[in-house]
């Protein structure tokens, strides 16, 4: 077998012209945009919208400059791309609207959508019946956006966890309390949303990284690196590579390695664009971990404050929410 490729291309800011240039790279090393999509397919543009927080002063988002440019790529080349997510907290266009995003995105002609309408999927044999976003499911292919983040239940989250935001709404909270007491089991769910919609590629905003306590509360940590590649587990790998971490210590590439799901052997990848750096980042700060599962009491309040954030709009944004 061919060795799995993961494009790497240090990129240390967000300026326009340099994110454009990185992502092209990045996609040109992959096999060229025409691998991925044709004109007139509609595509999903799915970034990481866990909460309304500006990129001017927090990590949580994919940040405006990887999303624009990705939609700039696929307009580009004649598809139908839209931006859509079902964020823990507020929603899509008031996530989008914080990133000043609405505007470009509006001049590109890309709409913002919410990932809502769920239809009932069975995940893999014998797995869960769950509901996702019938957007997702009809769309012609999906790029995956994620944000590199240290992640306070699930030590890390790189590629796959950012398809759960394809589960709409609330119902998120509800599979934390259902499979939140058997990791193994809760990542397995997460591994089978990801296999379902098969992203057809993946580009893991790295440029400013969360640490400690992510996914939302957790500072920014400036790494200066985009990853991409068809293989998400792959793309966990080179992740954990960039900052030192074990990738036992990553729930998600442990049970993707029990499955057989993705490229678990870090000697069968080959990073192609920019080489890994001689060492890892010395100094990124890994979370406390806490638990998985939510408590019903968690989810009545979350769903509370989520009434109350959609009820009083965009001006709440700041609004501290219960950790998702």
């Amino acid at each position: 077998m061919p060795p799995t490729r993961v494009a790497l291309v240090h990129c240390v800011n967000y300026e326009p012209a340099r994110v454009a240039d990185s992502i092209r790279r990045q996609i040109d090393l992959l096999g060229g945009i025409e691998t991925f999509v044709k004109p007139g397919d509609s595509v999903l543009i799915k970034p990481n919208f866990i909460a309304p927080r500006s990129h001017r002063h927090s990590a949580a988002q994919t940040h405006p400059a990887v999303i624009i440019e990705v939609a700039r790529l696929l307009k580009d080349c004649g598809a139908r791309p839209f931006v859509a997510d079902s964020p823990a907290w507020a929603d899509t266009a008031t996530c989008a609207r914080v990133l000043e995003l609405t505007d470009p995105l509006q001049k590109l002609g890309v709409p913002i959508r919410q990932l809502d309408d769920p239809r009932k999927c069975r995940l893999g044999r014998g797995g869960p019946r769950i509901g996702i976003s019938s957007l997702a499911l009809d769309a012609d292919a999906i790029i995956n956006l994620p944000k590199f983040k240290a992640h306070q239940q699930l030590t890390a989250t790189f590629a796959v966890k950012n398809m759960f935001g394809c589960v709409s709404g609330k119902h998120k909270a509800l599979w934390h309390f259902r499979k939140g007491d058997d990791p193994t089991e809760f990542c397995k769910m997460l591994i089978g949303i990801y296999e379902h919609l098969a992203p057809v590629v993946t580009i893991i905003d790295g440029i400013v990284a969360m640490e400690g306590q992510g996914p939302i509360r957790g500072p920014s940590k400036p790494l200066g690196w985009l990853i991409a590649g068809t293989d998400p587990i792959a793309c966990e790998l080179t992740c954990c590579a960039l900052i030192g971490l074990a990738p036992d210590a990553v729930p998600i590439v442990r049970s993707a390695k029990q499955f057989g799901f993705g490229c678990s052997d870090p000697g069968d990848i080959e990073v192609v664009g920019d080489a890994l750096p001689a060492a890892p980042c010395p100094d990124f700060v890994m979370p406390h971990l806490s638990p998985i599962k939510f408590s019903f009491a968690h989810i009545c309040r979350s769903i509370g404050k989520q009434i109350l954030l959609l009820a009083r709009g965009p001006r709440d944004a700041r609004i501290r929410p219960i950790q998702e």
